[in-house]
């Protein structure tokens, strides 16, 4: 084998490798800090993923319709960190009522940044301390 051909693998390796670095966002990109939301409502399904979490939670309206919202939250390696396990998917579930403190997405979506979760066995469980005012 060359060594023309060895230094082109080896540059498509390295361009391979820094995809999944790509697909990641941040916080600030698609979260509007300065729109705090709170909801509470049921838990449909939880992923216990990376590089992020995600929850989503069936919200009644005042109007009484239902919204699925998509919660993104910190990943399982964050979760952990404050105090949640994975064991048993933080000891929320789907049909358990929960209550969360987060930010609303830039784009009007029903969808969210996840900073604070209040349990229905009553626990509060912050996930997320990043400073909103650091942008």
């Amino acid at each position: 084998m060359s060594y023309k051909l060895i230094g082109r693998l080896a540059i498509l390796g390295l361009l391979l490798a820094a995809v999944p670095a790509l697909a990641h966002h941040s916080v600030q990109a698609q979260f509007d800090f300065d729109k705090p939301i709170v909801l509470t409502g049921v838990i449909t399904k939880v992923e216990w993923i990376n590089p992020h979490s995600y929850m989503f939670l069936d919200v009644k309206a005042d109007t009484g319709q239902v919204k699925r919202w998509a919660l993104e939250m910190v990943g399982p390696g964050g979760l952990r960190k404050a105090g949640l396990s994975r064991t048993d998917r933080g000891g929320f579930k789907a049909g358990d009522t929960i209550t969360v403190n987060g930010f609303a997405a830039k784009d009007g979506s029903d969808s969210g940044f996840v900073k604070e979760l209040k349990l229905s066995d009553g626990r509060s469980v912050t996930i997320w301390f990043g400073d909103p005012n650091a942008r």
